[in-house]
């Protein structure tokens, strides 16, 4: 594509949100983000869950879906994995047990559409919405997580009690990473349309109050450090083409064979090095690992012919760019000028008009193609 222009930029919008209590995406972020809880009353008036009780059971059936049930009886703590069968599943009048159904966003429009709503946090950041739903005083028991999370009520009542917790020790010997020493601090009662957001390591308990409670979790991820510079290494060490060998024509012989050479550990630390200073490869891995699709996601295949016009990326597609690169669901590629321009505005808007797309260069057009043939996008009704 054509040289680089740079980013493209949107302006914050610091209009007040019902989202967010009266807050603007900005203000949000300053006072709350990751520093602490906030309660909103009414975040989305007249709020209808994303999909019905009986939609939400059939996905838990489904295989590649990752879906939980967690019931908790005089015996103690059970979890078990799904799919589930709707017949496996307990009778929805008896108390104390939970359904949870990990990304729905990748199976419901309206999810997906929930999920959008909170596109003021980078999408690098943005997971999936988890949704559950759980009979009379069902729920996980007193735990942390690791990520900031919005707990949005779709229907019925769940009471929340959340605290600052300092002692994070957990009970032994239970399948699910309960606090042995929950210490809440405040509690509150959650109606459809109210909504908590809790920043990391906040702990909370959340308990239905009468029964078929159904709540959306907008969870976030948050790389852990480790892990992130192992995929990228091992990305980057795929990509590199450096048949360089180790060579030691001055090795003298040796008393201590077992004994690792200084010679191959400062070969190890030059490669090491080597790799790391590829700063065009290491941002090239960063998108493509920030944006490869969740496990057992897959695409459809097209229902129609190729055609420029009107464009919406499919909802399973992840889609970022920086100011060289664009990348989707896993790949990268070099992007600048008018072609950067039009590739951002469809990340950023997940959307293109039928002018745009006309309008896009021949390469362009060839590479919206070839991600149409994909199923990662789809034509759209403006």
């Amino acid at each position: 594509m054509s040289p680089n222009t740079g980013p493209s930029t949107a302006p914050l919008s610091d209009e007040p949100l019902a989202l967010l209590g009266g807050l603007s995406p900005e203000r949000f972020m300053r006072r709350h983000w990751q520093k602490k809880p906030l309660l909103i009353r009414q975040a989305i008036p007249g709020f209808q869950p994303p999909l019905a009780r009986a939609a939400l059971f059939e996905l838990a059936g489904r295989e590649g879906v990752e879906s939980r049930l967690v019931e908790h009886a005089r015996a103690g703590w059970r979890l078990r994995h799904g799919p589930f069968a709707r017949r496996a599943l307990p009778p929805q009048n008896r108390p104390r047990w939970t359904l949870l159904v990990q990304g729905v966003d990748l199976h419901s429009d309206a999810a997906h559409a929930l999920l959008q709503r909170f596109r003021f946090v980078p999408d690098a950041r943005l997971d999936d919405l988890m949704v559950s739903w759980a009979s009379e005083g069902g729920g996980v028991g007193p735990h942390f997580d690791s990520y900031d999370v919005f707990l949005l009520q779709a229907t019925g009542r769940r009471r929340w009690r959340i605290g600052r917790q300092k002692d994070l020790s957990l009970r032994p010997g239970v399948p699910l990473k309960i606090l042995q020493h929950f210490e809440p601090e405040e509690e509150f009662v959650l109606e459809p349309g109210d909504m908590l957001y809790l920043p990391p390591r906040w702990a909370h308990d959340g308990e239905a109050v009468g029964g078929d409670c159904m709540t959306c979790s907008i969870g976030f991820r948050a790389p852990q450090r480790g892990g992130l510079a192992g995929e990228l290494l091992q990305r980057m060490a795929d990509a590199l083409e450096d048949d360089t060998l180790y060579r030691d024509p001055a090795q003298a012989a040796t008393a201590q064979p077992a004994r690792l050479p200084e010679g191959l550990q400062a070969f190890a630390a030059d490669a090491l090095q080597r790799l790391l200073g590829e700063r065009e490869a290491l941002a090239l891995a960063l998108g493509e690992v920030m944006t490869e699709p969740k496990p057992h996601t897959w695409f459809d295949e097209p229902a129609s012919a190729w055609a420029p016009g009107a464009l919406r990326l499919d909802r399973r597609t992840r889609m970022m760019y920086d100011d060289r690169h664009v990348f989707i669901n896993g790949e990268g590629l070099r992007a600048g000028g008018a072609d950067a321009r039009l590739m951002r505005r469809l990340a950023d808007q997940r959307r293109l008009s039928a002018d745009d797309t006309r309008r896009a260069s021949a390469e362009a057009q060839a590479v919206l193609a070839d991600w149409f043939e994909a199923g990662w996008l789809h034509h759209d009704t403006e």
